[in-house]
Protein backbone atom coordinates (compact mmCIF):
# COMPACT_ATOMS: atom_id res chain seq x y z
CA UNK A 1 0.00 0.00 0.00
CA UNK A 2 0.70 3.44 -0.47
CA UNK A 3 -0.08 6.73 0.65
CA UNK A 4 -1.59 9.84 -1.25
CA UNK A 5 -3.61 12.99 -0.06
CA UNK A 6 -7.12 13.31 -1.29
CA UNK A 7 -10.02 16.13 -1.09
CA UNK A 8 -13.69 14.30 0.42
CA UNK A 9 -15.07 17.59 0.03
CA UNK A 10 -15.58 20.90 -0.44
CA UNK A 11 -14.03 23.27 1.49
CA UNK A 12 -10.80 24.47 3.35
CA UNK A 13 -7.96 22.46 4.08
CA UNK A 14 -9.99 20.57 7.11
CA UNK A 15 -11.56 18.43 4.07
CA UNK A 16 -7.89 17.14 2.45
CA UNK A 17 -6.89 14.00 4.29
CA UNK A 18 -4.25 11.30 3.99
CA UNK A 19 -4.99 7.50 2.62
CA UNK A 20 -4.17 4.38 1.81
CA UNK A 21 -4.31 3.38 -1.72
CA UNK A 22 -3.40 0.80 -3.77
CA UNK A 23 -0.71 1.82 -6.86
CA UNK A 24 -2.30 -0.13 -10.10
CA UNK A 25 0.21 -1.65 -12.58
CA UNK A 26 1.27 0.40 -15.90
CA UNK A 27 -0.69 -0.69 -18.63
CA UNK A 28 0.27 0.08 -22.39
CA UNK A 29 1.13 4.25 -22.43
CA UNK A 30 2.06 4.58 -18.45
CA UNK A 31 4.47 4.29 -15.95
CA UNK A 32 4.78 3.86 -12.13
CA UNK A 33 6.91 6.42 -10.08
CA UNK A 34 8.43 6.57 -7.03
CA UNK A 35 7.77 10.17 -6.08
CA UNK A 36 10.67 11.90 -4.35
CA UNK A 37 8.83 14.72 -4.66
CA UNK A 38 6.05 16.61 -5.44
CA UNK A 39 5.63 20.09 -6.07
CA UNK A 40 2.67 22.55 -4.38
CA UNK A 41 0.86 25.22 -6.08
CA UNK A 42 -2.15 27.10 -4.93
CA UNK A 43 -4.41 25.40 -7.59
CA UNK A 44 -3.69 22.79 -5.36
CA UNK A 45 -6.22 23.81 -2.93
CA UNK A 46 -7.81 26.35 -4.78
CA UNK A 47 -9.58 24.02 -7.12
CA UNK A 48 -11.18 22.21 -3.58
CA UNK A 49 -12.05 25.23 -2.26
CA UNK A 50 -14.20 26.75 -5.38
CA UNK A 51 -15.87 23.13 -6.66
CA UNK A 52 -19.32 22.26 -6.23
CA UNK A 53 -19.14 19.22 -9.02
CA UNK A 54 -19.75 16.63 -6.11
CA UNK A 55 -19.48 13.55 -9.00
CA UNK A 56 -15.60 14.66 -9.22
CA UNK A 57 -15.26 13.81 -5.27
CA UNK A 58 -13.18 12.56 -3.96
CA UNK A 59 -10.16 14.51 -5.52
CA UNK A 60 -6.71 13.12 -5.46
CA UNK A 61 -4.42 16.72 -5.13
CA UNK A 62 -1.30 17.42 -6.93
CA UNK A 63 -0.42 18.13 -9.88
CA UNK A 64 3.32 17.77 -10.60
CA UNK A 65 6.40 15.47 -9.52
CA UNK A 66 9.51 14.35 -9.73
CA UNK A 67 10.64 10.74 -8.75
CA UNK A 68 11.96 7.25 -10.40
CA UNK A 69 10.49 5.05 -12.69
CA UNK A 70 9.44 1.76 -10.80
CA UNK A 71 7.46 -0.26 -13.64
CA UNK A 72 7.15 0.53 -17.69
CA UNK A 73 3.83 -0.28 -19.69
CA UNK A 74 4.36 -2.89 -22.38
CA UNK A 75 5.72 -1.08 -25.48
CA UNK A 76 5.46 2.39 -23.87
CA UNK A 77 8.70 5.27 -23.97
CA UNK A 78 7.65 8.88 -21.85
CA UNK A 79 7.36 12.25 -23.56
CA UNK A 80 11.25 12.59 -23.71
CA UNK A 81 12.21 9.03 -25.38
CA UNK A 82 13.09 5.79 -23.50
CA UNK A 83 12.36 5.47 -20.07
CA UNK A 84 13.83 2.79 -18.24
CA UNK A 85 13.46 1.09 -14.22
CA UNK A 86 15.37 3.79 -12.35
CA UNK A 87 15.29 6.48 -14.48
CA UNK A 88 14.68 10.05 -12.79
CA UNK A 89 11.83 11.56 -14.37
CA UNK A 90 9.69 14.59 -14.50
CA UNK A 91 5.80 14.39 -14.61
CA UNK A 92 3.66 17.38 -14.91
CA UNK A 93 -0.38 17.33 -15.79
CA UNK A 94 -0.79 14.27 -13.84
CA UNK A 95 -3.63 13.80 -11.08
CA UNK A 96 -2.45 12.82 -7.49
CA UNK A 97 0.99 14.05 -7.27
CA UNK A 98 0.81 14.28 -3.55
CA UNK A 99 1.52 10.69 -3.26
CA UNK A 100 4.30 7.91 -2.10
CA UNK A 101 3.96 6.46 -5.35
CA UNK A 102 1.74 6.85 -8.78
CA UNK A 103 1.13 5.76 -12.05
CA UNK A 104 0.65 8.24 -14.96
CA UNK A 105 0.48 8.76 -18.41
CA UNK A 106 3.87 8.13 -20.37
CA UNK A 107 2.73 11.20 -22.44
CA UNK A 108 3.82 13.52 -19.51
CA UNK A 109 6.74 11.99 -18.24
CA UNK A 110 9.99 13.88 -18.87
CA UNK A 111 13.97 13.02 -18.36
CA UNK A 112 14.64 14.72 -15.16
CA UNK A 113 18.16 16.92 -16.00
CA UNK A 114 21.03 16.38 -13.50
CA UNK A 115 20.87 19.75 -12.67
CA UNK A 116 17.77 19.98 -11.05
CA UNK A 117 16.73 18.07 -7.29
CA UNK A 118 14.01 16.52 -7.10
CA UNK A 119 12.20 19.23 -5.22
CA UNK A 120 13.04 22.31 -8.26
CA UNK A 121 12.25 19.53 -10.12
CA UNK A 122 8.82 18.68 -9.35
CA UNK A 123 8.06 22.75 -8.94
CA UNK A 124 9.42 23.53 -12.38
CA UNK A 125 6.21 22.86 -15.09
CA UNK A 126 3.28 24.29 -13.82
CA UNK A 127 4.75 27.73 -12.58
CA UNK A 128 6.73 27.84 -15.40
CA UNK A 129 4.17 26.68 -18.60
CA UNK A 130 1.88 29.44 -16.82
CA UNK A 131 4.47 32.05 -17.47
CA UNK A 132 5.17 30.86 -21.03
CA UNK A 133 1.61 31.20 -21.88
CA UNK A 134 1.18 34.58 -20.27
CA UNK A 135 3.83 35.87 -22.52
CA UNK A 136 2.83 33.94 -25.72
CA UNK A 137 -0.97 35.37 -26.17
CA UNK A 138 0.80 38.92 -25.16
CA UNK A 139 2.84 38.76 -28.00
CA UNK A 140 5.92 39.91 -25.87
CA UNK A 141 8.85 40.74 -28.36
CA UNK A 142 12.31 41.81 -27.94
CA UNK A 143 12.81 45.68 -26.74
CA UNK A 144 9.50 45.15 -25.32
CA UNK A 145 8.63 47.11 -21.69
CA UNK A 146 5.94 44.68 -20.14
CA UNK A 147 3.68 45.59 -16.61
CA UNK A 148 3.85 42.41 -14.43
CA UNK A 149 1.86 42.35 -11.19
CA UNK A 150 2.59 39.44 -8.73
CA UNK A 151 6.99 39.49 -10.07
CA UNK A 152 7.85 37.78 -6.80
CA UNK A 153 5.50 34.84 -6.54
CA UNK A 154 6.21 31.44 -8.42
CA UNK A 155 4.77 32.20 -11.78
CA UNK A 156 6.00 36.15 -11.53
CA UNK A 157 10.03 34.57 -11.24
CA UNK A 158 9.34 32.60 -14.12
CA UNK A 159 8.17 35.25 -16.16
CA UNK A 160 11.26 37.38 -14.98
CA UNK A 161 13.32 34.84 -16.31
CA UNK A 162 11.39 34.35 -19.36
CA UNK A 163 10.93 37.80 -20.53
CA UNK A 164 14.80 37.88 -19.81
CA UNK A 165 15.53 35.58 -22.25
CA UNK A 166 13.51 37.06 -25.02
CA UNK A 167 15.01 40.23 -23.97
CA UNK A 168 12.30 42.13 -23.15
CA UNK A 169 12.38 44.94 -19.60
CA UNK A 170 9.76 44.13 -16.82
CA UNK A 171 8.61 46.13 -14.22
CA UNK A 172 7.09 44.11 -11.69
CA UNK A 173 4.78 45.38 -8.70
CA UNK A 174 6.09 43.23 -5.66
CA UNK A 175 5.83 44.34 -1.58
CA UNK A 176 9.05 46.39 -0.23
CA UNK A 177 9.92 43.16 1.10
CA UNK A 178 10.27 41.02 -2.05
CA UNK A 179 12.39 43.59 -4.14
CA UNK A 180 15.27 41.77 -3.78
CA UNK A 181 13.92 38.92 -5.05
CA UNK A 182 12.16 40.57 -8.38
CA UNK A 183 15.70 42.49 -8.98
CA UNK A 184 17.27 39.05 -8.27
CA UNK A 185 16.30 37.79 -11.56
CA UNK A 186 16.44 40.79 -13.71
CA UNK A 187 13.16 42.56 -12.78
CA UNK A 188 12.33 46.17 -11.73
CA UNK A 189 10.37 46.67 -8.86
CA UNK A 190 7.73 49.10 -8.14
CA UNK A 191 5.26 49.05 -4.94
CA UNK A 192 2.07 47.68 -4.81
CA UNK A 193 -0.67 50.01 -3.41
CA UNK A 194 -1.88 53.34 -3.64
CA UNK A 195 -0.91 55.57 -5.91
CA UNK A 196 0.64 52.38 -8.24
CA UNK A 197 -0.08 54.09 -11.63
CA UNK A 198 1.72 56.50 -11.08
CA UNK A 199 4.69 54.91 -9.90
CA UNK A 200 4.71 52.31 -12.77
CA UNK A 201 4.47 55.95 -15.26
CA UNK A 202 7.67 56.59 -13.33
CA UNK A 203 9.02 53.63 -13.67
CA UNK A 204 8.80 53.32 -17.49
CA UNK A 205 8.75 56.36 -19.53
CA UNK A 206 8.92 54.60 -22.84
CA UNK A 207 5.38 53.39 -21.54
CA UNK A 208 3.71 49.59 -21.59
CA UNK A 209 3.79 47.18 -24.50
CA UNK A 210 1.62 44.36 -22.62
CA UNK A 211 0.19 43.69 -18.71
CA UNK A 212 1.13 40.50 -17.31
CA UNK A 213 -1.41 39.78 -13.84
CA UNK A 214 -0.70 36.91 -11.61
CA UNK A 215 -2.78 38.36 -8.71
CA UNK A 216 -6.04 39.47 -10.02
CA UNK A 217 -6.75 42.39 -7.69
CA UNK A 218 -9.02 45.25 -8.89
CA UNK A 219 -5.37 48.08 -8.05
CA UNK A 220 -3.82 45.47 -10.83
CA UNK A 221 -6.30 45.22 -13.37
CA UNK A 222 -7.14 49.02 -13.05
CA UNK A 223 -3.44 49.82 -13.60
CA UNK A 224 -3.25 47.61 -16.43
CA UNK A 225 -6.16 48.95 -18.29
CA UNK A 226 -5.07 52.43 -17.60
CA UNK A 227 -1.43 51.91 -19.22
CA UNK A 228 -1.90 49.36 -22.04
CA UNK A 229 -4.17 50.13 -24.61
CA UNK A 230 -4.33 46.93 -26.79
CA UNK A 231 -6.29 44.95 -24.47
CA UNK A 232 -5.33 41.82 -26.19
CA UNK A 233 -2.22 42.74 -24.93
CA UNK A 234 -3.62 42.44 -21.30
CA UNK A 235 -3.72 38.61 -19.74
CA UNK A 236 -4.61 37.59 -16.43
CA UNK A 237 -4.49 34.34 -14.54
CA UNK A 238 -6.16 35.33 -11.39
CA UNK A 239 -9.34 37.79 -12.38
CA UNK A 240 -11.15 35.96 -14.59
CA UNK A 241 -14.23 38.25 -14.18
CA UNK A 242 -12.47 41.20 -14.51
CA UNK A 243 -11.28 39.58 -18.07
CA UNK A 244 -14.72 39.31 -18.91
CA UNK A 245 -16.05 42.34 -18.45
CA UNK A 246 -13.45 44.53 -19.59
CA UNK A 247 -12.44 42.54 -22.46
CA UNK A 248 -9.06 41.23 -22.08
CA UNK A 249 -7.30 38.00 -21.91
CA UNK A 250 -7.81 34.99 -18.92
CA UNK A 251 -6.01 32.24 -19.04
CA UNK A 252 -5.91 28.84 -16.99
CA UNK A 253 -4.90 25.33 -17.24
CA UNK A 254 -8.38 24.32 -17.44
CA UNK A 255 -9.27 25.93 -20.46
CA UNK A 256 -8.14 23.61 -23.75
CA UNK A 257 -6.25 25.94 -25.27
CA UNK A 258 -4.19 26.61 -22.67
CA UNK A 259 -3.58 23.01 -21.71
CA UNK A 260 -2.69 22.84 -25.56
CA UNK A 261 0.05 25.28 -25.16
CA UNK A 262 1.29 24.58 -22.13
CA UNK A 263 1.85 20.83 -22.92
CA UNK A 264 3.74 21.53 -25.50
CA UNK A 265 6.28 23.94 -24.44
CA UNK A 266 7.05 21.46 -21.38
CA UNK A 267 10.28 19.47 -23.25
CA UNK A 268 11.74 23.38 -24.22
CA UNK A 269 11.39 24.86 -20.55
CA UNK A 270 12.95 21.57 -19.30
CA UNK A 271 15.66 22.34 -21.59
CA UNK A 272 16.07 25.59 -20.29
CA UNK A 273 16.01 24.13 -16.46
CA UNK A 274 19.24 21.86 -17.42
CA UNK A 275 21.30 24.53 -19.19
CA UNK A 276 20.66 26.69 -16.41
CA UNK A 277 18.59 29.52 -17.66
CA UNK A 278 16.05 28.80 -15.89
CA UNK A 279 15.51 27.99 -11.97
CA UNK A 280 13.43 27.57 -9.30
CA UNK A 281 13.67 28.68 -6.01
CA UNK A 282 12.47 26.40 -2.92
CA UNK A 283 11.65 28.06 -0.07
CA UNK A 284 10.87 25.16 2.46
CA UNK A 285 10.09 21.00 2.09
CA UNK A 286 7.82 19.15 4.17
CA UNK A 287 7.55 15.64 4.43
CA UNK A 288 4.50 13.82 2.81
CA UNK A 289 2.57 13.70 6.00
CA UNK A 290 2.46 17.59 6.62
CA UNK A 291 0.50 18.27 3.64
CA UNK A 292 -2.10 20.16 5.60
CA UNK A 293 0.85 22.31 7.34
CA UNK A 294 2.23 22.85 4.07
CA UNK A 295 -0.91 24.17 2.45
CA UNK A 296 -1.52 25.95 5.39
CA UNK A 297 1.91 27.90 4.55
CA UNK A 298 1.27 28.07 0.73
CA UNK A 299 -1.92 30.17 1.06
CA UNK A 300 -0.28 32.65 3.68
CA UNK A 301 0.85 34.27 -0.17
CA UNK A 302 4.25 34.67 0.75
CA UNK A 303 6.57 31.67 1.28
CA UNK A 304 8.85 33.13 -0.43
CA UNK A 305 9.46 30.28 -3.33
CA UNK A 306 8.10 27.01 -4.03
CA UNK A 307 7.37 24.41 -1.75
CA UNK A 308 8.01 20.99 -1.96
CA UNK A 309 6.28 17.65 -0.45
CA UNK A 310 9.11 14.64 0.56
CA UNK A 311 7.70 11.18 1.07
CA UNK A 312 9.51 8.90 3.71
CA UNK A 313 11.68 6.46 1.97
Amino acid sequence: MQRRWIATDFGDLDVFSEVEAVVPEPEHGEVTLEIRAAGMNPADYKHVASGSDRSQLPIAVGYEVAGIITAVGPDTEIASGGGRVGDEVIAFRVQGGYASALTVPAKDVFAKPEALGFAEAANLLLAATTASEMLHVTKVAPGDTIVLHGASGAVGVSVLQQAKLIGARVVGTASESSFETVRRFGGHPVAYGEGLEGRLHDAAAEGFAAALDAVGTDEAVDASLALVTDRARIVTIAAPARATADGFVAIGGSMPASAAYRDSVRAHLIGLAASGRLVVPIARTYPLDDARAALEFLSSQHPGGKLALIPER
